[in-house]
């Protein structure tokens, strides 16, 4: 293999992407490091530099929330069988955190994000790009108990988040780029007959 298949998994936030890439690794679990997965959250900007209230404005659900040069740069050189410094954000102090994971590369790279397909540098990176097609309503419904568990979230908050960002960034960014994906995935991340497709596409790049 000449470099490592890099798949591309996207659609709405709460669209059922997560689950999707955790039913595909389930499939490789025994293949010890021959799978590698990304999150595009883990490369939100570093807001160090801003107030706590100053950073609780910034619209996550738009592409510049995201340092995709530095997420382009880390697949660079996953490819080259290479390993990068993998960042990690804080949802809570609204920043990056201090510490990074170093990653090794393999030679089948999974990267989830909302916004990966709505970034014409990214999309040249990836072999196979996948799109999570949702309907908005179950996906709402999956963000607001995410983020009240998870993030500590009032319900209020998340949906005035959902009315004021979400939703308008979704129409504006994340649906127009299902059209640039080689495979739609209806019902979320529990689409049989999808899963088995990419795995065996997959298990033929591990052979």
């Amino acid at each position: 293999m000449s470099s490592p298949l890099i798949i591309a998994i996207s659609g709405a936030s709460g669209s059922g992407k997560s689950l999707f890439t955790e039913n595909l690794l389930k499939e490789f679990s025994e293949e010890g490091k021959s799978v590698q997965v990304l999150r595009e959250d883990h490369y939100y900007r570093n807001q160090d530099h801003l107030l706590m209230h100053e950073r609780e404005k910034t619209n996550y659900d738009h592409p510049k929330a995201f340092e995709h040069e530095l997420l382009v740069e880390h697949l660079e050189t996953l490819r080259k069988w290479q390993s990068v410094e993998y960042p990690h954000y804080c949802y809570k102090t609204h920043t990056r955190l201090n510490k990074t994971d170093t990653l090794n590369s393999a030679p089948v790279i999974i990267i989830e994000g909302i916004m990966l397909l709505a970034n014409e540098a990214l999309q040249h990176m990836f072999d196979i790009k996948i799109f999570v097609d949702t309907p908005l309503d179950i996906c709402l419904l999956r963000r607001m108990k995410r983020d009240i568990i998870e993030r500590g979230r009032t319900i209020e908050s998340v949906a005035n988040q959902y009315e004021a960002t979400v939703k308008p960034m979704y129409h504006q960014f994340i649906a127009p780029s299902r059209f640039t994906a080689d495979v739609i995935v209806t019902q979320g991340g529990e689409n049989k007959i999808a899963l088995d497709v990419i795995k065996s596409h997959i298990q033929q790049t591990l052979l």
